[in-house]
């Protein structure tokens, strides 16, 4: 890998939490073998990364080599395409670590730079990096949808709640920071009525890292019994959408709504709201990403449904037993083995001195 693009992947992340819906992308110019310029994009600044990096460089980008983490765009969007400023400040080569999955881009500015007589290479070492650095841009280009993070925090057995009571944690401070951080990563975090009625959360970023846009905070709650003084309601900007179905109370909707809660009737099947309605409904609103913290009913018709893409689960070294501890995925289940629901690319995140989280995907057999 070029020194140079891990530089701008090392800038790429300065931008992480502050680009959505756009990618979080960096660039360096290197002229004489030093780098003369360097930028990463924020969505509220506007400018890519290329700009930046332009910018600062001057007059000593003609000639110099531009490493970029992703293809410069070759479409008006917000601003004007990237690769017409590449071509007039006289860039000789630019060196990217991936082709932009972008379908109105996709390989256009690569073709664009080209016939412009700048030479284009293809950092090879460089694109998992790149592509895990935007994994919910990637995945939202090529499927549609945003990427559904199933998580949870468990003990040994897999136990997410016990019967009696649930006061305290199942993990340590360490861990529940290490969720704010992965919280922060995304656009919008759901979960059900079943959890929000008894836990009284508050589901907001308490990271205190900077975002482009606030954490959407959805709960699925078909017959809209959301207290109007829980906190979730309370601490609501414009930052909470309640999913129910047409079936719901119209004077609670309307109660809900009046203290700024957007409520959307999304129906799915025996008077539940709809999984892959609400995924959809996100889609369209361009969230890339949706962390699911929610239940054991709710994980598993995620599970269940086919709309959870991975799976990121905060292990403690507890174990509760007992057969009326909640699992972390209820439901019916699956009935037979060799039916389980398989994962793939498995990494396990160690949490000193006695914890760990497991990052995994859902193997699918026709990827989407």
């Amino acid at each position: 890998m070029h020194r140079y693009s891990i530089e701008a992947l090392e800038l790429a992340r300065r931008g992480l939490g502050q680009t959505s819906p756009n990618p979080a992308v960096g660039a360096v110019v290197v002229s004489g073998g030093e780098a003369v310029g360097r930028g990463f994009h924020v969505y509220s600044h506007r400018d890519h990364a290329e700009i930046v990096a332009l910018r600062e460089a001057g007059s000593k980008a003609r000639g110099a080599t531009l490493y970029v983490t992703l293809e410069p765009c070759s479409h008006t969007g917000r601003t004007g395409p990237c690769v017409q400023a590449v071509i007039e400040a006289g860039v000789a080569k630019v060196v990217a670590a991936m082709e932009d999955p972008n379908p109105v881009v996709r390989g256009d500015g690569f073709k664009t730079l080209r016939e412009a007589g700048v030479e284009v290479e293809i950092d090879a070492e460089a694109t998992a990096e790149a592509e895990k650095l935007n994994e919910p841009f990637v995945h939202f280009m090529r499927t549609g949808r945003p990427l559904v993070t199933l998580k949870a925090a468990v003990t040994l057995d897999g136990k997410i709640a016990a019967p009696d009571s649930n006061e305290g944690w199942i993990t340590s401070p360490i861990a529940r920071a290490d969720v704010q951080n992965l919280r922060h990563s995304h656009d919008a975090v759901l979960s059900g009525i079943g959890t929000v009625l008894p836990d009284n959360p508050l589901y907001t970023d308490r990271s205190g890292l900077p975002r482009s846009r606030p954490l959407l905070r959805v709960v699925l709650d078909s017959q809209l019994r959301l207290p109007l003084d829980h906190k979730i309601v309370s601490s609501c900007q414009n930052d909470l959408l309640v999913v129910s179905t047409s079936a719901a109370s119209p004077e609670r909707r309307r109660a809900l709504e009046a203290l700024g809660v957007e409520v959307a009737a999304v129906d799915g099947a025996d008077g539940r709201t709809s999984i892959a309605g609400t995924i959809a409904l996100l889609a369209e609103r361009k969230y890339l990403s949706l962390m699911v913290e929610a239940g054991s009913t709710v994980n598993w018709a995620v599970l269940d449904a086919g709309a959870a893409d991975k799976i990121y689960f905060y292990y403690a070294a507890k174990i509760l037993g007992g057969m009326q501890s909640l699992p972390v995925a209820g439901g019916v289940g699956r009935r037979r083995r060799m039916d389980a629901i398989d994962l793939e690319r498995v990494t396990i995140h160690p949490i000193p001195p006695d914890e760990f989280a497991v990052e995994a995907y859902i193997r699918r057999e026709d990827p989407r």
